[in-house]
């Protein structure tokens, strides 16, 4: 029994990295009659022979990488975990995390759908696992063997489904056409608008596009359309970090595409915190403004500014202090810090 591994993804600015797994029942059936690289299918063929896939093979699975994950440990390696994960996908069990955590799954489970794997392409993403003896590799396995057909296809139709519902979400992109990859339009879309969380802010386009080495770590002078009651709200913060010994970074850091009220440093932790301030607390606490969303924005502002100072301080990000996102609120005509708070990942 043979399960067919391939990947889609690889090459996008945006959206995760997908790899399918697939073992077939007899793979001479006629049903698998019309599988072939998911490239040389119309959409319409690829979602009927997705279907038939699910409900007929005897073994499916898909391996997810976020751009997030791929952003922090680059392409090589999310290539191997989403196989990993396509894997353990397959055979039922949980998702790694790892390869150390791929390995311990594998080496705890006796019972395997397959006997030999074929991953497309001339890369052996299983080496250094107790998978990596029945593992061969073959260029152009998506048009040879059914089973990496067949996991072509659905990894296809998974992340092009994933790519139109996020279209709905950054509808400024266009993802329902191009998918993520560099096409002119999405290039154009890029440099207008900024990134977005789904943007693989690690590649050499995309880095080369948000123009992310010409920003400066100076502390931006005073939005001009900010109010002066804000400013009066983040002065509070201010002085209260200060006094917890806090080193501060930067106030009001704007750069094209994001902006931090207050980046301050511990010994430990560099700190991105929002400021929200309401007049009254009758109308809602200022916190409640913190939507998951607004951390999303939050979590790619701090990440874009610990790249940048890697770059400046010419570290490693991993030496630096590890960035945290947090929130404070402040109320009424006094301006009184109502708190300031560490906000959950």
């Amino acid at each position: 029994m043979i399960l067919g591994i391939d990947e889609v993804g690889r090459g996008p600015w945006a959206g995760p990295l997908v790899i399918g797994a697939v073992v077939l029942k007899n793979p001479q059936d006629k049903i698998w009659s019309e599988l072939n690289d998911s490239k040389k299918l119309t959409a319409k063929k690829r979602e009927l022979q997705n279907t038939i896939i699910l409900e007929n093979a005897k073994a499916t699975g898909l391996g997810w990488v976020k751009a997030t994950e791929i952003n922090k440990i680059g392409l090589s390696e999310a290539l191997k975990l989403a196989t990993m994960r396509a894997i353990c996908n397959a055979i039922n069990a949980k998702t790694p995390n790892d390869a150390a955590d791929f390995n311990i799954i594998i080496k705890t489970t006796n019972n395997f759908p397959f006997t030999k794997i074929i991953i497309d392409g001339t890369v052996n993403f299983l080496k250094n696992t107790p998978l990596e003896n029945i593992t061969t590799i073959l260029p152009k396995a998506d048009s040879k063997i059914k089973e990496v057909s067949a996991a072509s296809i659905i990894a296809k139709v998974a992340r092009d489904n994933y790519m139109i519902k996020l279209a709905k979400k950054y509808p400024e992109y266009g993802f329902e056409n191009h998918v993520g990859y560099g096409t002119a339009k999405h290039k154009a879309a890029l440099e207008k608008y900024g990134p977005c969380p789904e943007h693989r802010t690690s590649f050499k386009p995309v880095v080369a596009l948000i123009d992310v080495e010409n920003h400066s770590l100076t502390p931006s002078p005073q939005r001009p359309n900010s109010t002066k009651i804000g400013h009066k709200a983040e002065t509070i913060v201010y002085n209260y970090l200060k006094s917890k010994g806090h080193t501060i970074l930067a106030r009001n850091h704007k750069t094209k595409f994001y902006e931090i009220d207050i980046i301050s440093a511990t010994k430990d932790h560099i700190y991105f915190t929002e400021v929200k301030y309401r007049k009254n607390v009758s109308h809602g606490q200022p916190l409640e403004a913190i939507t998951n969303e607004k951390k999303k924005q939050m979590t790619f502002a701090a990440e874009s500014f610990m790249k940048l100072l890697s770059k400046k301080l010419n570290r490693k990000q991993s030496d630096l202090p590890s960035p945290i996102l947090a929130a404070a609120s402040v109320s009424g005509n006094n301006f009184h810090l109502d708190e300031w708070l560490v906000l959950d990942s």
